[in-house]
């Protein structure tokens, strides 16, 4: 049979999932996870698959074929439509979650020069227009216009194609696996830009951080930058099962909270609740001191559980240091006594994922084979809702998970590998 005719039978207007169409053919529809609004919930009732057309890039955007997509807590948030509804941000009908992807480039734009069809590319998710001030000679991140796509754009990764700009792509990682290259992404430029991106408060070598969550994908990555910069890293853990795992990321030290109360909002100052949580505070305090040294309060608290472990971080924080905070998976109100904070001139500092540069010199590292992606656990494509009922009942394992949709099984490095799976 000629080549020709062999294409054109390979060529379908839908794909099942796992199934390759020929490299550059654009199918017309795929499958996709959505979530509709009338359908917020758990996880098991918000997503459900359908099938749904294949976006076309834009003149500065490329389509990707998704080989493999990570799980974070924001497909949680979408399904729930909590803390926000992503339909009140992107107006769509429908929305796809996913943040993070590795893939193969299948089409692009007429003005993208730096990628072309054929490319193993992993996906960061910023999203901006380009076309003000903070995205040219400033901090993209601070665009009016800056989104975070699978989140607050309706096209993520749970599907076989999603649609980016040209600048979310990277480079991926070609010793790691088609889902070790999808995990990691989201949290590791997160902990990258709360570590290193808010002078003058970057991590320097021989400084001391406590990491909540030490366990988890942002935690885990945070513990493994502080150690490569050559700073001290202090994780807290809930489950003593977890401490052999953190310490061999390279902690200096592990603190289980389960040994201490005083967790949740903070009790009316100058009443005995306060004295109680203070003493309790402080006895938490004294455990970092065993670690770092008597006197050696940290200069950066990693935070992100927000509600119930903030007013704790914001005392052991030493004097002129920086409380840094990308999310509160625990809850939104945070409480804390602000004596401490003026008086001792802490910096209280909101983070919000990374812009290209870090999110480059944070996936550099990877490559570069400095990094883990610690990768606890790969479901398949029609695991995604367990997935995710996993993450939101904090049952999932230590480190990152992440879902193969056109990658056929696990282990697999290369398109060639993808196709032949065998």
């Amino acid at each position: 049979m000629a080549l020709d005719q062999a294409t054109a039978m390979a060529e379908k207007s839908l794909y099942e999932v796992g199934e390759l169409p020929p490299l550059g053919h654009v199918p017309e529809r795929m499958y996709a996870w959505t979530i509709r609004r009338a359908r917020h919930g758990e996880p098991d009732k918000a997503f459900e698959i359908e099938v749904v057309d294949v976006p076309k890039p834009d003149s500065n955007e490329v389509l990707v074929m998704v080989m493999a997509a990570g799980v974070n807590y924001n497909g949680v948030w979408a399904g729930l439509g909590v803390p926000i509804s992503p339909f009140d941000v992107h107006k769509a009908e429908f929305h796809i979650a996913g943040s993070d992807a590795s893939g193969i480039v299948y089409a692009v734009g007429d003005k993208v020069k730096r990628w072309k069809i054929g490319d193993e590319v992993v996906i960061h998710c910023n999203q901006d227009d380009g076309d003000d001030e903070h995205c040219n000679g400033g901090d993209p991140m601070y665009s009016p216009s800056q989104r975070i796509w699978g989140y607050e754009t309706p096209d993520g990764s749970f599907a076989q194609f999603t649609c980016v700009q040209s600048q979310q792509l990277m480079p991926r990682p070609r010793h790691l696996t088609w889902e070790e290259s999808a995990c990691y992404t989201l949290t590791l430029a997160t902990a990258y830009r709360m570590l290193f991106g808010h002078h003058p408060h970057e991590l320097k070598p021989g400084q001391n951080v406590l990491v909540w969550g030490a366990s988890g994908g942002l935690g885990s990555y945070a513990i493994q930058l502080i150690n490569t910069a050559g700073a001290n890293a202090i994780g807290v853990i809930s489950d003593e099962s977890k401490r052999e795992f953190v310490m061999s990321l390279g902690a200096k030290g592990v603190l289980n909270r389960n040994d201490f109360d005083c967790w949740g909002q903070m009790p009316t100052v100058n009443t005995p609740e306060y004295a109680a949580w203070f003493a309790e505070t402080r006895k938490f305090g004294k455990a970092i001191w065993d670690i770092t040294g008597k006197g050696n309060n940290v200069d950066m608290v990693f935070e992100h559980p927000g509600e119930a472990t903030f007013p704790v971080s914001t005392f052991v924080c030493k004097r002129g240091g920086m409380v840094v905070i990308c999310a509160g998976t625990t809850g939104y109100n945070l409480t804390f006594d602000v004596r401490y904070m003026w008086m001792h001139q802490k910096r209280l500092q909101g983070s919000h994922f990374a812009n290209l540069a870090q999110a480059s010199a944070a996936n550099k590292l990877m490559i570069e084979r400095r990094l883990d992606p610690c990768m606890s656990e790969v479901f398949g494509w029609d695991q995604i809702p367990a997935a995710h009922t996993k993450m939101r009942k904090n049952q999932h394992k230590p480190g990152n998970m992440a879902v193969l949709v056109q990658s056929p099984r696990t282990g697999l490095r290369t398109i060639e590998d993808a196709r032949n799976p065998s």
